[in-house]
């Protein structure tokens, strides 16, 4: 998952979403300076890696991509279920996605100071270019793997190249979501239930 599922998943509040997000920045340990709840979150955000990584239906998602491309199969379908919840948003939230982006965005905001190095530096950009809103397009998800590629020390042109496999199979891929998510929603609520 990436980052629009990830909110999504810690919708109940704006510390929750906060440590949703921050899961991919703040490492293990290093979460002591945030609220209970968001440390819960950061964690959180880490089963949610580990689950949707082993689940069957990405695993046969993983397995549509070829060659080299498929070392970066688990970052583009990250990508590209943000850009399935964002085309099915309706099915999931009362709340329309435009309003609650705009949120999460001047949440971000209102806890500048406690951001991460890594993070303060992205959540300008994040904003301005309405990375959150982008993946409701196919272009969106496009332009979010070609900027994460140039992030790599190596192969990002393997990375882009992998798009190709992506696009070919985007229905099956998309249809594989459907039948995902809605175990990855009731896996988050057992996780949270066990924690209170």
């Amino acid at each position: 998952m990436n980052y629009l599922a990830h909110i999504y998943l810690a919708r109940y509040s704006d510390e929750a979403m906060l440590g949703a997000l921050l899961g991919d920045f703040v490492k293990p340990g290093a979460d002591g300076q945030f609220s209970a709840v968001t440390q819960a979150e950061i964690l959180i955000h880490r089963k949610v890696d580990t689950f949707t990584d082993s689940h069957p239906v990405v695993l046969a998602a993983k397995s549509l991509f070829d060659g080299p491309g498929r070392r970066y199969s688990g970052i583009l379908l990250d990508v590209f279920y943000d850009h399935v919840l964002a085309r099915r948003w309706a099915r999931y939230s009362e709340v329309p996605l435009a309003e609650f982006i705009a949120g999460f965005y001047a949440t971000l905001g209102r806890h500048a100071a406690v951001l991460p190095p890594k993070l303060a530096e992205l959540a300008p950009y994040m904003i301005e270019q309405d990375w959150l809103g982008s993946y409701q397009s196919y272009a969106g998800v496009d332009r979010a793997v070609r900027r994460i590629s140039t992030r790599l020390s190596k192969n990002g042109d393997v990375m882009r190249a992998a798009l190709d496999d992506l696009e070919r199979h985007a229905a099956a891929i998309a249809g594989g979501f459907d039948a995902f998510f809605p175990e990855l929603i009731t896996f988050v609520e057992s996780q949270r239930h066990e924690r209170q």
